[in-house]
């Protein structure tokens, strides 16, 4: 078990098998020394938790956790295309899209259960830039999504 797989067993987290696209694309793509993710949606057990829109049917707080279920599935592309976790060096960005009610403007609060979750398994090297977006609607009603991109060796 790597380095990382083993701090993300600390927080009670194991990585997934990696989610079948749900259109066509890959989960993820080495270019040079970076992988860039796809969307990652909050499957657990092939399932989404939740669906619908934060600030109507789902909470902030559960929408933030399900953001950290992204960031956790985006590892696990990361590991289909490099082999082991432990080669990654940086997250360099990540960027969260939350499917939110009109009057909702708290994205990027959601988006940190993604930022956080990263700092915590790989922590200075989980630093990274980051854009949190609003928008009507995901893939499968999803409440969020989360792409990644990091540098490995």
């Amino acid at each position: 078990m790597s380095a990382v797989e083993t701090r993300l067993a600390e927080l009670g987290l194991s990585l997934p098998p990696v989610a079948a696209p749900v259109a066509a694309y890959v989960p993820a793509v080495v270019d040079g020394n970076h992988v860039h993710t796809s969307g990652q949606l909050p499957f657990q057990g092939g399932q989404l938790p939740a669906t619908g829109k934060v600030g109507a049917e789902v909470d902030p707080a559960e929408a933030a956790a399900l953001a950290g279920i992204c960031a956790v599935n985006a590892l696990a592309a990361v590991k289909s295309v490099i082999g082991d976790l432990d080669r990654i060096e940086q997250v360099v960005k990540v960027v969260g899209f939350v499917s939110s009610d009109p009057s909702f403007t708290g994205q990027p609060q959601v988006v940190n259960g993604a930022s956080e979750l990263l700092g915590q398994v790989f922590g200075e090297a989980g630093a990274h830039a980051r854009s949190a977006v609003g928008v009507a609607v995901l893939p499968l009603d999803s409440p969020v999504e989360v792409e990644v991109t990091v540098r490995f060796s």
